[in-house]
C-alpha cells in the first residue's frame, strides 16, 4: 500500500466532491460510497495520488462523487484503463468501480485478464444481480428463471458466481462483503488496501428499484446468521442460529457442502485458510453459494502473494535501459523509431 511517513490529517469529508450524489432513494450504492469514503483516511495517501475509475453503469457515478482524480471510462474497459495507469505511475493508489454487467458481461474478458496479471488494482465490484441503468433487464449474475423486461418468460442463463470467477483466474485476493455492513464492509476494503496485486471484491448491493429484496435473507437480524458463513482466517466454518448450529464440511470428493447440526470437533469441519497457495480450496468454498444462493460466505477468501505485474514490467524497462546503456546504444530519438518501425516496412501510396 502507498502511503507517506506524516500523518496527512484527511478526513472522510475531504473526500466528498462537490457534485450532488444522484443514484435512486434506498439503494445501496449510498452505503458503499459512505463507507469508502470514510475509510480512505486510513490509506494517508495524498488524493491527488488516488485515482478510481469505473466503467458504465449506476456504480460508475462513483468517480464524481470522490474528491480524487477519476475517470468514467466506457463500458467494461475500467480494468485494461486502470491497468494502463497502474502500470505507468506506481505512485498511484488505483480503485476500479464496476457492476455485474459492466464487469461481467461486456468488460469479463479485461476483468479476467487484470485478475491473471496481477495488476495492482482495487475493484470493488458491485452485484445487484440486474441491469439497474438501463432499467431492470437480467444480467450475467441473476439467477436462473428470473422474470425481467429483457426476459418476460424467465432467464435461461445460468449466473456468474463472481468470486468463482476471479478464483478460476487465480486472482491472489478475493473477496465478500454487503453495502449495508459498514464494519465488515471497512474490514475487508482495509484488507484489500494491503494486499500488493490484484484485489476484487464483490459487494452484495441492494437495487431497491429493479431487484429490490435480493438480498433479504442476509440482511434480516433474526435470519442472517443461518445463512451468512463468516470467513476467519484460522477459524473453524461454524454459523447458525442458537440451537441450528451448521459448519461447512468436507466430503470424501474434496467437495465442501453446509450441514446441520454437526457436533463440535466433528473432524469434517473446515478450518478457514485463506493464505493456502492453491486457490481448490477458495474455489470449492465459493461454490457453496450455487448450491443455494441463501448461503454467503462472507470475508476473505484467498489472500496470496505473487510478483506483482508492474513490478516485473518495471523491473524489465530498468534491465532493458541498462543493456542499452552498457551498449552504448541509449535511447535516442533514432533509436525509439527504429523500434516501432522495426525491419520490415512499407509505404502505403
Amino acid at each position: 500500500m502507498i502511503s507517506v511517513g506524516t500523518d496527512l490529517g484527511l478526513k472522510a469529508k475531504d473526500f466528498k466532491s462537490d457534485q450532488e450524489v444522484r443514484w435512486c432513494p434506498g439503494c445501496g450504492d449510498y452505503a458503499i460510497l459512505a463507507a469508502v469514503q470514510s475509510f480512505m483516511p486510513e490509506l494517508n495517501i495524498p488524493r491527488e495520488n488516488i485515482v478510481f475509475i469505473s466503467g458504465i453503469g449506476c456504480s460508475s457515478r462513483f468517480p464524481y462523487y470522490m474528491n480524487t482524480y477519476g475517470m468514467h471510462s466506457i463500458h467494461g474497459r475500467a480494468p485494461a484503463i486502470a491497468t494502463g495507469l497502474s502500470t505507468s505511475r506506481e505512485d498511484l493508489s488505483v480503485w476500479v468501480i464496476t457492476g455485474d454487467g459492466d464487469s461481467l458481461s461486456i468488460g469479463g474478458n479485461h476483468l479476467i485478464h487484470a485478475l491473471r496479471r496481477n495488476v495492482n488494482l482495487k475493484i470493488l465490484l458491485f452485484n445487484n444481480r440486474i441491469y439497474g441503468l438501463t432499467k431492470g433487464q437480467y444480467s450475467p449474475t441473476s439467477e436462473v428463471g428470473k422474470i425481467t423486461k429483457s426476459t418476460p418468460m424467465g432467464s435461461l442463463d445460468h449466473p456468474f458466481n463472481p468470486v468463482s470467477l476471479a478464483l478460476g483466474a487465480e486472482a491472489t485476493f478475493v473477496a465478500r462483503t454487503m453495502d449495508s455492513d459498514r464494519k465488515h464492509l471497512t474490514s475487508v476494503l482495509r484488507a484489500a488496501a494491503d494486499h500488493k496485486g490484484t484485489a476484487l471484491i464483490e459487494i452484495y448491493q441492494n437495487c431497491p428499484i429493479f431487484n429490490d429484496g435480493a438480498f433479504d435473507v442476509l440482511k434480516d437480524s433474526d435470519e442472517s446468521q443461518a445463512w451468512i458463513v463468516p470467513l476467519e482466517h484460522g477459524a473453524p466454518l461454524r454459523f447458525g442460529t442458537e440451537g441450528d448450529s451448521k459448519a461447512v464440511v468436507r466430503n470424501a470428493d474434496g467437495s465442501l457442502t453446509v450441514e446441520e447440526n454437526v457436533a463440535e470437533g466433528d473432524p469434517r469441519i473446515v478450518t478457514h485458510d485463506a493464505h493456502t497457495d492453491d486457490p481448490t480450496y477458495a474455489f470449492a468454498l465459493s461454490r457453496i453459494s450455487q448450491v443455494d444462493r441463501r448461503y454467503a460466505p462472507m470475508g476473505v477468501f484467498r489472500s496470496v502473494e505473487r510478483p506483482v505485474y508492474d513490478e516485473a514490467m518495471s523491473a524489465q524497462l530498468a534491465a532493458a535501459t541498462e543493456q542499452a546503456t552498457a551498449s552504448g546504444a541509449g535511447f535516442d530519438d533514432a533509436a525509439l523509431d527504429k523500434l516501432l518501425h522495426g525491419n520490415d516496412t512499407w509505404t502505403v501510396a
